[in-house]
């Protein structure tokens, strides 16, 4: 009889943990662990159940693979401590949102970039990568990663670090869900005592030239300056951080944003970074129904602008999502981690509630123009994805990784690095 706590359908709680935010599901039993010693039981009770199995931390993730239809989830989302070990340290269960982790982390004016939404899991993004608001000054999520324990397939504890299981703390820097399940993270916290958090809304007259001036101005902004603009049919609405609380640096920096063409207005404000990931804390029902593709770029170009303008205008794209990347996150070796990619400038995902063939269609002369995927934004999962997300040396690396650390492969769930077309 298994310690570890089985949730099936019928029962009451079973509704708060069938669905993610953007799937829904209905899996035959959701094993949710209370500690770390539990997630190796609550593996091998998935291992020998009918069905797939899914790893969740916080179920918030686009890629949609948090939950199932007649299998088990293994649900960690109570693994959600936050504890400061001093000097700037900071121990993070990947049932944390990163919400409450930058709210715990502001008194002590610390903080570890991660997305856009404070509701996503710490789990996920930091095996993944970890585009966020302060990338540009600060890198990725996974750049500031100083070691995890991980339960590999053979349900067995290992500490990861550049000296502990080397090779294996390399790939769970971009491919971690292919070796394991992580629980719990070790970051090196930036110091962030205050940012300058503003918002743009933007009415432009001419698409294209907004986008190619936005990838302008961008690259040439200091590297205290991360800016996301998200872009529907009728508006265009930019986030820009400026990483440091003088507030007149970040008026000179913000000067060339407030100069582009079509700016409608905004608010500015210098604040705490916890107020910068939109928070919301609500209960994931598979409320987001919209299917995503993503890619990276160096540069916004005359030709990708035009292109993401056509694909908006040509309705098959409800939303696009541009965000930057670059400068810190450049500073690394592409050999470093499992994430390879960086030399791009740009992470650049379109959104669709629409018919499947359309959006396809609309996506691809813009997706004809990219240069490596980020797996986070991606919902669909092809062995062509895995070759986008990692370039071929990478890939060659992780699946010789694969084969000692889970040579019978249990971890396919999540972008199978060991698929091949």
């Amino acid at each position: 009889m298994t310690a570890v706590d089985i949730i099936r359908p019928g029962e009451p709680r079973y509704r708060q943990v069938q669905h993610v935010y953007s799937a829904r599901g209905a899996p035959a039993a959701v094993a949710r662990v209370r500690t770390p010693a539990e997630v190796p039981e609550a593996l091998a009770f998935a291992l020998d159940a009918p069905g797939p199995f899914a790893v969740r931390s916080g179920g918030h993730g686009i890629s949609s693979i948090a939950t199932n239809h007649g299998g088990t989830v293994i649900d960690l989302g109570q693994l959600n401590s936050v504890e400061y070990l001093g000097r700037r340290r900071v121990r993070l269960g990947p049932g944390a949102r990163w919400g409450h982790v930058a709210r715990q982390l502001a008194p002590l004016e610390l903080a570890i970039s991660s997305g856009d939404s404070g509701d996503v899991g710490v789990g996920g993004l930091s095996t993944t990568g970890g585009i966020g608001l302060l990338g540009r000054r600060h890198g990725l999520t996974i750049d500031h990663l100083v070691s995890a324990e991980i339960v590999t397939a053979d349900g067995r504890y290992h500490r990861v670090s550049e000296t502990e299981n080397p090779e294996l703390f390399w790939a769970v820097r971009g491919a971690g869900a292919n070796f394991g399940i992580v629980t719990s993270f070790e970051f090196e916290a930036a110091a962030v005592p205050a940012v300058v958090h503003t918002n743009l809304a933007f009415a432009p007259g001419h698409l294209p030239d907004l986008l190619q001036r936005w990838g302008q101005v961008l690259e040439d902004a200091v590297r205290e300056i991360t800016a996301f603009l998200y872009l529907g049919q009728s508006f265009a609405q930019a986030t820009v951080v400026f990483a440091g609380d003088s507030i007149e640096a970040a008026s000179r920096a913000l000067e060339p944003f407030t100069g582009l063409p079509g700016v409608a207005g905004g608010t500015s404000q210098r604040t705490s970074y916890a107020t910068v990931p939109m928070t919301t804390g609500a209960p994931h029902t598979g409320q987001q129904t919209a299917r995503t593709r993503t890619g990276l770029v160096t540069h916004i170009d005359t030709d990708m602008a035009v292109r993401v303008a056509e694909m908006l205008a040509s309705g098959g794209t409800d939303m696009v999502h541009i965000r930057s990347v670059g400068g810190a996150i450049n500073d690394r070796a592409p050999a470093a981690t499992a994430y390879a990619h960086r030399h791009q400038n740009f992470s650049i995902t379109a959104v669709s509630t629409g018919p499947r063939e359309v959006f396809d269609a609309a996506w691809e002369p813009v997706h004809a123009l990219m240069d490596g995927m980020y797996l986070s934004f991606e919902t669909q999962h092809t062995p062509e994805s895995v070759h986008e997300a990692f370039p071929a040396p990478t890939l060659q690396r992780l699946r010789k990784l694969k084969d000692r650390w889970d040579p019978h492969h249990v971890f396919t769930q999540n972008f199978d690095i060991a698929q091949r077309p």
